[in-house]
């Protein structure tokens, strides 16, 4: 399938008008706020756009998605309602009250595709574009989405392995925080491809004392480990302290991006990470569904419009760090 990188959306100037409904703990709760600026949104009629993902409470990656998609409903007066569960069931029913609100389009990813299949078919047959970003690249046609938003996860792990074994790194210690989501599995699928000595270490994402506890004793217990390897930079972080614990010498390398972790990568204690750049997942998921709304437009012509996989490590951090400063990275 090829994989090409889409410029060619609207480049309209960018008004802080905007209404956010925001779900908190899991998605069972919402509430709204508001705000406005001293300009005009595009003149196109107000539309209603549900942003659902599986996140998982606490995990800053999915602040960074928001804002994108923020940004990109200020400036094409559309109204979001943000939901989100860690539970693929739940993630579900959050999508049915999105079709039964009568919403304008719909962005969801699809970690668990089995899971989310049967509601993403009565998004379609209730007429509501679709799109999906973040996971589910692999399946986002068949779930009825015009398109899709993200890193190709497999690339992205292979990027990971290939660099791992330029350096001469032999035994990796891939942990995933959640086990049967397909786009983790095909991260650490990646990165085995390339250093087959890689070890899958599943840890319970939610719980980061369990995180931190685990790979401890993971650590302490393969001694020809040579590398960890988070799939996101909270869980990164806290791996960094696992090694501590276990007076280990070997090395971190992540997936993602955040503050903590871009300056763990400046200061040397982290290798690199390969970053998806989840503020364009958000940002261009709520303006293709107003391009479409817009004119029937569909970004991506079929095809996913990748994000990542971009590697940031000590030779271009400091050139990163402004922006995720700026919360854009």
């Amino acid at each position: 399938m090829k994989k090409t990188w889409h410029r060619g959306l609207a480049a309209l100037a960018l008004i802080p008008v905007l209404a956010v409904t925001a779900c908190s703990g899991g998605g069972k709760q919402a509430d709204a706020t508001a705000g406005s600026g001293g300009g005009q949104a595009v003149s196109t009629p107000r539309m209603k756009v549900a942003l659902i993902t599986h996140a998982e409470a606490g995990d800053t990656f999915w602040d960074i998605v928001r804002k994108g998609a923020e940004e990109a409903a200020a400036k094409d007066n559309v109204e979001i309602l943000y939901t989100n569960d860690s539970d693929a069931g739940r993630q579900s029913q959050l999508v049915q009250q999105a079709i039964d609100q009568k919403v304008d389009g719909i962005a969801v990813t699809i970690a668990n595709p089995g899971a989310m299949k049967d509601v993403l078919k009565k998004v379609a047959d209730a007429g509501i574009p679709l799109v999906s970003f973040n996971a589910g690249g692999d399946v986002s046609a068949q779930m009825g989405a015009f398109t899709h938003f993200g890193s190709n996860e497999k690339l992205a792990g292979e990027a990971v392995g290939t660099k791992l074994a330029s350096d001469g790194y032999k035994h990796p210690i891939c942990v995933i925080m959640s086990q049967g989501q397909v786009q983790l599995e095909a991260r650490c699928a990646g990165v085995k491809e390339k250093v087959p000595g890689t070890e899958i270490l599943y840890v319970n994402g939610a719980d980061m004392t369990s995180v931190q506890s685990t790979a401890t004793a993971k650590l302490q217990a393969t001694k020809d480990a040579d590398v960890i390897v988070g799939l996101g930079a909270p869980y990164t972080v806290t791996l960094l302290k696992a090694v501590a614990d276990a007076n280990s010498s070997v090395k971190v390398a992540s997936f993602d991006l955040n503050p903590a972790l871009a300056q763990a990568i400046s200061d040397g204690k982290v290798l690199f990470t390969v970053d998806q750049q989840p503020w364009l997942q958000g940002y261009l998921s709520v303006d293709a569904l107003w391009q479409n709304k817009r004119g029937g437009f569909k970004v991506g012509g079929g095809q996913p419009v990748l994000t990542g996989p971009a590697i940031v490590d000590k030779s271009n951090i400091s050139d990163v760090l402004k922006f995720v400063q700026q919360g854009v990275r």
